[in-house]
């Protein structure tokens, strides 16, 4: 089994693709933070459209699902994907096949 990383960026353009699809706009018209806090665990602050909608843990998940079925042309579901915070790169997704 094979373990890749998926960095911070690449995990912020999953959320805009995947909303951008949900809300019928372009992708450049996201806004993401990704954020992390001790009591919460994971989530994004998104705006679309100058509208605030806050996505936990399960909603990242599914948006990097949604861009490796989309973009990377791999089965979402194949993969066991993990959020961890790293103390260099920041937010990341372990993704292993």
């Amino acid at each position: 089994m094979e373990e890749i990383i998926i960095p911070e960026q690449e995990i912020v353009n999953a959320i805009c693709l995947f909303l951008s699809d949900r809300k019928d706009v372009s992708p450049e018209n996201v806004e993401v933070e990704l954020m992390y806090d001790d009591d919460y665990g994971f989530s994004a602050e998104a705006y679309v459209n100058g509208r605030k909608q806050i996505l936990v843990e399960s909603n990242i998940i599914e948006a990097v699902r949604y861009w490796l079925d989309t973009e990377m042309n791999v089965d979402p579901f194949a993969a066991s994907l993990r959020l961890s915070l790293d103390d260099e790169q920041g937010i990341v997704i372990h993704y292993q096949s």
